[in-house]
């Protein structure tokens, strides 16, 4: 019997570290943030909607996307690769945002009540960690820039 027993709580606590293991994008809010004197772009995903806005002033209109199930998909994968407690500690490639050679951005993240946020980084040119992940939201606001 405490054979069993221990089988039973060996395979419930494995099951439970596994899924803790990665983050759950369904619990999160992204923000992403890019500006500069004369540009800016304000992204945010939270269940399966975008949020951007291109303008500095509060009040001014923002666009509600419906992200895809097939980008969805992909931003679930890249969202799950990313150590959030490690965000702060990121290191910026370049830093072409010191003499106006690209606008600032900022990656933030809300998750279980918790909140992460990058160092500022080149707009374009995010920290390889977070690489895939900020790629594919700036791709969701493609569309609404050209």
């Amino acid at each position: 019997m405490k054979t069993i027993t221990m089988i039973l709580l060996t395979l419930l606590m494995s099951k439970g570290c596994s899924n803790d293991a990665k983050n759950d994008i369904s619990k999160a809010v992204l923000q992403y943030d890019a500006h500069t004197r004369g540009y800016h772009l304000k992204v945010v995903i939270s269940n399966q909607v975008a949020t951007i806005s291109q303008a500095r002033i509060p009040d001014s209109p923002s666009e509600q996307i419906k992200i895809s199930d097939a980008d969805w998909k992909e931003l679930v994968g890249c969202f799950e690769k990313i150590n959030l407690e490690e965000l702060p500690n990121l290191k910026d490639p370049s830093q072409k945002r010191f003499y106006d050679g690209a606008a600032i951005a900022e990656l933030k993240v809300r998750y279980q009540d918790k909140n992460y946020e990058t160092k500022a980084f080149d707009h374009n040119n995010p920290p390889a960690e977070i690489q895939q992940l900020v790629d594919k939201i700036v791709s969701l606001a493609k569309p609404l820039e050209e």
